[in-house]
């Protein structure tokens, strides 16, 4: 079976992302971890940050930053 994909994101307070996939699951993913360096620092900003949006298969912010699919899949947390 295929990992699911991302249908919805929803920027939540304190970098974190609330994620709906293709098989119903809503999770919860923390982004704090991967804002270091120029590139993904831009991320601080949380303008920015809330401009995220999904492409169909990932997510993805304007300047082409994105998160490993397997990575928000298995590392999120399942909410109710």
């Amino acid at each position: 079976m295929l990992r699911p994909t991302v249908t919805k994101v929803i920027p939540r307070d304190d970098y974190n992302l609330l994620l709906e996939f293709n098989n119903g699951e809503k999770k919860s993913f923390n982004v704090k971890p991967y804002i270091k360096g120029a590139w993904f620092g831009m991320l601080k900003d949380t303008v920015y940050f809330s401009r995220i949006k999904t492409n169909g298969f990932n997510i993805e912010w304007p300047d082409g930053q994105d998160i490993c699919p397997d990575d928000l899949y298995f590392n999120s947390v399942a909410i109710n």
